[in-house]
C-alpha cells in the first residue's frame, strides 16, 4: 500500500524506557512514522518490548520503568509534554487501546450499554442521551453485535470472548480516534472469530481514515491485518519493512527465525526454534543482542551494535539492523513427510472411545463423541470456542463426573471419575493444562514440584528421588538448576516444560495436551512442539486440543473436527486439511491464517459469519 501522499499520525522520534532501579533501557532509540489509515505490525517474542512500547505510545510506563527521551507526536503535538490532565483527554479521544485480555479490561458490574454510553458522556458532554444511544447501536452493528435494548442491558460475563473483544473495539472507534494501539487481541480467539475480528479491524480503520499499530507475536496474523511490520528484539528495532518486503525477502536473521519456527496449514515443515532466549534488560550484551543466538555472529557483532540500515528507495523503505546483510541468505521451509505408518497403527488401539455424552448442570455439551487414539500418534482435536474440546478432554482425564458413555484404555474399562481409577490408570494417562502457571504451586519450587510427583507415586530414596527429577528435567531440555527456582523465575515456554517434566515423571501412555502452546511465542512454540514430537517417537501417544490448524498440520497425524459438541469430521490429517468433507471443516480452513496462502474468505457477510458458526 503506498502512503506517500498521506499525512503522518503518528511520529516518533529517538524513543527510550528504562528501569528505575538499573537506569537499564527496556527500549532503546525507537523511531518510525505512521501514516493515516496505515496499520504498522509490531512483533517480536516476550521480553522484546513489544508492550513497553505499545504502553509509551499513549503516555505511560509501568511500575518500575520510567520513559528517559524521545518524542511521541500525534499530528505534530508531543504527548509526552503534556500533564496528567490534558493526556487523560487525548486517551480514548485521539488515542484508544484494545487490551489482549477483555475479561480484565471490561468493568464486570457494568452492563455494555454502560460502558459505551459512559464513555461518550466524558468526552461529548455537549450531545443528548438520545444522540448518545444512537451513536452506541451504531458502534455496535459496525462491529457486528446486536444494537438492541436486550443485549445493551447484558453484562461482560453474559458474553463469549470473541463479542467482549468486539465491545472493547466498539470502545475503541466509538469516538473515532487518530490512533488505535491493539495489543494482542485476538491470540485467545479461535481463527473464525479471529478473522471476523480482524475484517472489522481492518473495515473501520479504512472507513474512519484511523491509523493502528497492532502488536501481536503470532506472524500469520500479522500478515493478514498489517501494511508494514517492525519486527523488535531486545528493545530495539531489528527490522522495518513493508507487508512483502518483510515476508518475501526478509532481510534480519532473527526475522527469518521467526518465519521459519512458524507451523503453517498449508504445509507440513520441519520447525525450526531460534535455540537460547532474549536476554533481559539487566543482562543484555555490549554489541548485538541476537549475537549469541545468530549463526552469523562475529567479534564486530559481540562488541559493536549494528545501526539500522535503509536498504531500498525512498519509497519503499526497508530498515534492518544487521553487521552482515550481504552474507544473509534466504531459506526455503523443508517439507516434511506425514510418517504414520497406517498397517501397524490399525493394530494398536491404545484408547478407544465411545459414544461420550457429557452435560454441565441440564444442558448438555457433548453428543455421541466417538473415536480411537493409536499408540504413538498425535490426534488432533479442533473446533472453535464451545465446540466441546476441553469438555470431552477433561471427560477422559477423569475431571469431569457428568459423563456417560464408554472409555476404554487398552481394552480395560475406564471409569469417567479419577477417584475411581486405579493408581496405574492414572500414571497411565496424564492432562497438561493450558495455564502452566496457574496449574504450578506458586509457594514450591520446581524441585519441590516435581518431587512429589514421584513420592506419590513411586517409594523412593531422597537420593533416587533426585536422580528421577534430574532425568526429567534433561528429558525437556531444562538445565538441573531451575529445580531450585520457582514458577515467577520462568519463561511461559519454560512453565509449559516444568508442566510436561510433571506429566512424564508418571511414565503416561496418553498425554493430554489442552492448548498448551496458545500463549506461547511462536519461537517457544516450535521448541514445545519439537520436544512433543520426539516424545511420539519414544512412543508416548497425545491427544492435542487446539483451534490453530498450523499447529495441527505440524504435529497431528490424525484430526477430530467438534461443532457443538458432535464430531463432524475424522481422518488423516492430510485428508482432513486437503480435501476436507463438511462445511464446518472448510469454515475453519478457510479462515485458518497461513504465511504461504492468503486466508480464502475474508467474513465481510457478518450474517452468514454467524449462521455457518453458530457463534
Amino acid at each position: 500500500m503506498n502512503h506517500q501522499y498521506r499525512p503522518t499520525v503518528l511520529s516518533v522520534q529517538n524513543l527510550s524506557v528504562g528501569l528505575v532501579t538499573t537506569a537499564k533501557d527496556v527500549i532503546s532509540e525507537i523511531s518510525f512514522d505512521l501514516k493515516e489509515g496505515e496499520v504498522l505490525g509490531l512483533v517480536g517474542e516476550s521480553g522484546s518490548g513489544k508492550t513497553t512500547l505499545s504502553s509509551a505510545l499513549l503516555g505511560y510506563s509501568r511500575h518500575g520503568a520510567k520513559i528517559t527521551q524521545g518524542k511521541v507526536e500525534l499530528d505534530g503535538e508531543d504527548i509526552l509534554a503534556l500533564d496528567e490532565h490534558a493526556l487523560r483527554q487525548i486517551r480514548g479521544s485521539k488515542i484508544s487501546h484494545v487490551a489482549q485480555d477483555p475479561g480484565t479490561a471490561l468493568n464486570p458490574s457494568l452492563r455494555i450499554g454502560q460502558h459505551l454510553d459512559e464513555l461518550l458522556e466524558v468526552h461529548h458532554k455537549q450531545i443528548t442521551p438520545a444522540e448518545r444511544l444512537i451513536k452506541v447501536k451504531k458502534i455496535l452493528q459496525e462491529v457486528g453485535l446486536p444494537a438492541d435494548d436486550q443485549f445493551l442491558k447484558r453484562f461482560p460475563h453474559q458474553l463469549s470472548g470473541g463479542q467482549q473483544q468486539r465491545i472493547l473495539l466498539a470502545l475503541a472507534f466509538l469516538l473515532h480516534p487518530r490512533l488505535i494501539v491493539l495489543d494482542e487481541p485476538t491470540t485467545a480467539l479461535d481463527v473464525t472469530t479471529q478473522t471476523l475480528v480482524l475484517n472489522i479491524i481492518r473495515k473501520l480503520c479504512q472507513e474512519y481514515k484511523v491509523s493502528a499499530i497492532y502488536v501481536s507475536h503470532d506472524l500469520t496474523v500479522v500478515k493478514d491485518i498489517a501494511d508494514r511490520v517492525i519486527v523488535l528484539y531486545s528493545g530495539r528495532i531489528a527490522e522495518d519493512a513493508q507487508l512483502p518486503q518483510l515476508f518475501e525477502q526478509p532481510k534480519h536473521p532473527y526475522t527469518q527465525g521467526l518465519i521459519h519456527a512458524i507451523p503453517d496449514v498449508s504445509i507440513r515443515k520441519l520447525l525450526s526454534p531460534i535455540e537460547g532466549h532474549a536476554p533481559s534488560p539487566n543482562h543484555r550484551p555490549a554489541g548485538c543482542a541476537f549475537a549469541p543466538r545468530c549463526f552469523y555472529a562475529t567479534d564486530l557483532c559481540r562488541t559493536q551494535h549494528p545501526q539500522l540500515i535503509k536498504m531500498v528507495d525512498e519509497f519503499e523503505p526497508h530498515f534492518v539492523a544487521c553487521h552482515h546483510l550481504n552474507q544473509i541468505e534466504l531459506f526455503e521451509p523443508v517439507q516434511e513427510e506425514l510418517s504414520l505408518n497406517l498397517q501397524e497403527s490399525e493394530q494398536k488401539v491404545l484408547l478407544n472411545v465411545e459414544n461420550i455424552n457429557a452435560w454441565y448442570g441440564h444442558h448438555q455439551v457433548l453428543f455421541d463423541a466417538s473415536f480411537q487414539l493409536r499408540q504413538g500418534e498425535c490426534l488432533a482435536l479442533v473446533g472453535e470456542s464451545g465446540s466441546g474440546k476441553t469438555t470431552l478432554s477433561r471427560a477422559l482425564a477423569g475431571l469431569n463426573d457428568s459423563v456417560e458413555g464408554k472409555l476404554f484404555l487398552e481394552h480395560a474399562l475406564l471409569p469417567f471419575s479419577g477417584k475411581l481409577r486405579t493408581l496405574a490408570q492414572r500414571h497411565q494417562l496424564q492432562y497438561i493444562f493450558q495455564n502452566p502457571y496457574k496449574a504450578l504451586n506458586p509457594a514450591h519450587t520446581i524441585g519441590q514440584t516435581l518431587s512429589k510427583v514421584v513420592e506419590h507415586f513411586y517409594n523412593t530414596t531422597k537420593a533416587e528421588t533426585a536422580e528421577k527429577v534430574a532425568q526429567v528435567l534433561a528429558k525437556v531440555s531444562l538445565p538441573l538448576q531451575v529445580k531450585d527456582l520457582y514458577p515467577r523465575d520462568l519463561s511461559g515456554g519454560e512453565r509449559q516444560r516444568v508442566a510436561i517434566a510433571r506429566a512424564l515423571l508418571c511414565q503416561p501412555k496418553i498425554l493430554i495436551c489442552d492448548e498448551i502452546t496458545s500463549a506461547l511465542d511462536v519461537s517457544v512454540q516450535a521448541s514445545i512442539l519439537k520436544l512433543l514430537q520426539e516424545l511420539q517417537k519414544q512412543g508416548v501417544t497425545l491427544l492435542f486440543v487446539t483451534h490453530n490448524l498450523g499447529v495441527v498440520r505440524a504435529i497431528a497425524d490424525r484430526i477430530a473436527v467438534l461443532k457443538n459438541g458432535k464430531i463432524v469430521e475424522y481422518g488423516h490429517t492430510d485428508q482432513v486439511l486437503n480435501q476436507p468433507k463438511h462445511a464446518y471443516t472448510q469454515l475453519l480452513l478457510a479462515h485458518a491464517p497461513s504465511l504461504y496462502n492468503s486466508t480464502a474468505a475474508k467474513v465481510e457477510d457478518k450474517q452468514h459469519y454467524l449462521d455457518i458458526s453458530g457463534a
